[in-house]
């Protein structure tokens, strides 16, 4: 199954490792260095709207951070 993150972007679900909310997540220094680091790996999806949550994954050994303009929650609601 894939899940829907917007931005016409899918991901398939046995490759999310996690769905975090930008605004809770982004004022630890950790989860900062982590955005950071995946931006000048080029590891980062952006959108084009102003993100609010972003989705970590992992498949066939490449790691991604999608960044996503729905929710963490809407996103959560949608894998039940």
């Amino acid at each position: 199954m894939y899940l829907s993150i917007g931005g016409d972007f899918s991901v398939r679900e046995k490759s999310i490792i996690g769905i975090f909310d930008l605004d809770n997540t982004s004022t630890s220094k950790r989860t900062r260095a982590f955005l950071k680091r995946c931006e000048q790996d080029g590891e980062i999806v952006p959108c084009d709207e102003l993100p609010k949550s972003f989705v970590v994954t992992s498949s066939y050994g490449f790691n991604r951070v999608y960044l996503s303009p729905l929710s963490a929650r809407t996103l959560e609601n949608r894998l039940k």
